[in-house]
């Protein structure tokens, strides 16, 4: 039974009494199984392109001739936390303890780092010498440093504010990285650079304000005009907690426990965008600009490919849209393109329908969002991966999958889970306007049973939180898709702090 302050209380979070009661039925039912058939591999869902084809795709992305705007999305949110785990642990140490191996790393690496000047900087202001507490062993007063206030507090910031990366006259942040990227691959024809960040809202100030400090600096480098935008992950899109009963567990205070619903709810930041053309990203996904070649040639070669399949969806769209003596030569034609390129088969009773019926069939298939994927060899790296899925009405579709999405304990589909050959590096390039160039409503192209719930702690309780549809998962399950081989060169993310000694980050 919720009370007068509970209803306040989702009425100021922008929940409904409807969604509440759907996320607690959601709890008390868990979600479906998916029916997953195979992986997707190369010549069965995955594109593999030689290096001739890969430059013709990338010459097709001309911004100047298709006329349409482009911008860089980049899910920003993430807390640097996780990356300095281990340095916190050392931290927790008495003084005089054993160094952790990962620390330890740290340690004799630190004028590696891109953050090296800093750290001195800060500690001669306090009086100190990083050498002379090198040379002590006082290696949890360094480490204070690099993640309290007290120091460079990054342990507090996200990874958007850190800097990675070295140059002979400045240090790069990740923010920095994608404003150069953006100049390199999502110029507009007019010279604008649109970029949008998802950010937390403690640290909103923090982005702005480093914009503020960099962006003449690159716009005069580049000769470009960047048009940044922020948001953040909306409050509406919080799912409730609820307890081992399924009933809504509640803060110390009495009231709702909410927590974020996952990287899925920024489908409804990605949904107020309006663009043609939409490059997604995440922020720690960065290289050195000697580095940057191979990713700014395979993201416009995703483009070039995405212009050159909506070309085509376009022109089929307005035949069927025009065309009232259907052809059943064409209407096959089509069939044959949205199977090989769209990441879709029809159910065998397609073939029994009228043309008429087939013609609505394909009309509803192919005005969809699209969306182009870059797929990596699987070396080990967590994240989704590509598979076919049988959908309830008989149709097939490819999907970018989480292990999660799996029933493990069918020793079946544990086999098709494990014979994966890539992985989703979060590289997309996505189209969001129809063929009329209206834009699509993204919230009706999700599979919301398609979300998880996983057990966590809140002050020594235990609860059981709810996170949406994955953003490239179950919030695009009914996109159109195609997945694209791409080099692993172009996937260099940062989980660990020891990740920026590794050569791709030097």
């Amino acid at each position: 039974m919720l009370s007068k302050t509970d209803i306040d209380q989702l009425e100021t979070k922008g929940i409904t009494i409807d969604q509440l009661n759907q996320q607690i039925k959601s709890f008390k039912t868990g979600f479906p199984w998916l029916n997953v058939i195979a992986p997707a591999t190369p010549g069965n869902g995955i594109n593999v392109y030689d290096p001739v084809e890969i430059e013709a795709l990338a010459s097709g992305f001309d911004p100047s001739k298709n006329q349409t705007k482009i911008v860089k999305f980049v899910p920003a949110s993430g807390a640097a936390t996780r990356m300095f785990k281990s340095l916190f642990e050392q931290l927790l140490k008495p003084a005089g303890s054993e160094v952790l191996t990962d620390v330890q790393q740290v340690i004799s690496n630190l004028e590696s780092f891109a953050f090296y000047d800093d750290l001195v900087t800060v500690l001669d202001k306090k009086g100190l010498c990083l050498a002379k507490l090198l040379e002590e062993g006082k290696y949890n007063k360094i480490i204070a440093f690099i993640l309290e206030d007290v120091g460079l507090n990054y342990g507090n910031l996200p990874k958007g504010l850190l800097k990675f990366h070295s140059y002979p006259v400045e240090r790069r942040t990740p923010v920095e990285e994608h404003l150069v990227e953006g100049a390199l691959y999502s110029q507009n024809a007019d010279g604008s650079v649109n970029i949008h960040f998802t950010v937390s809202p403690e640290h909103l100030e923090g982005f702005k304000q480093l914009i503020e400090e960099v962006k003449d600096t690159y716009e005069a480098r580049f000769n470009v005009r960047y048009n940044i935008s922020f948001s953040v992950q909306k409050s509406s899109t919080d799912t409730l907690a609820v307890d081992a009963d399924n009933q809504p567990f509640r803060d110390s205070d009495g009231s709702l426990l909410f927590r974020p619903g996952g990287h899925g709810a920024l489908i409804d930041n990605l949904n107020d965008l309006d663009a043609g053309i939409i490059f997604i990203k995440n922020i720690d996904n960065v290289v050195p600009d000697r580095l940057k070649d191979e990713t700014v040639r395979y993201k416009k070669a995703l483009a070039g490919l995405l212009f050159k399949i909506q070309y085509q969806v376009f022109k089929y769209l307005e035949y069927l849209d025009n065309e009232l003596n259907l052809n059943d030569a064409v209407l096959a034609e089509m069939v044959t393109f949205t199977e090989s390129q769209l990441g879709y088969k029809f159910a065998p009773m397609f073939a029994q329908l009228s043309a008429e019926k087939r013609k609505e069939a394909l009309i509803q298939v192919l005005n969809r969002p699209i969306r182009i994927c870059g797929m990596v060899k699987n070396t080990g790296e967590p994240g989704g991966g590509p598979f076919w899925i049988e959908n309830a009405d008989g149709s097939k579709s490819l999907q970018i999958l989480e292990s999660s999405q799996f029933n493990l304990s069918d020793e079946n589909q544990k086999k098709v889970f494990k014979s994966a050959s890539h992985f989703n590096p979060v590289d997309l390039v996505i189209s969001t306007h129809n063929y009329k160039g209206e834009k699509f409503d993204l919230m009706q192209y999700r599979d919301p049973q398609t979300g998880f719930i996983s057990e966590k702690t809140k002050d020594g309780r235990k609860l059981k939180a709810l996170e949406l549809p994955g953003l490239w998962n179950g919030a695009m399950a009914f996109w159109n898709t195609a997945f694209v081989e791409v080099p692993g060169i172009t996937f260099n993310p940062v989980k660990s702090v020891n990740d920026l000694l590794r050569p791709e980050h030097r």
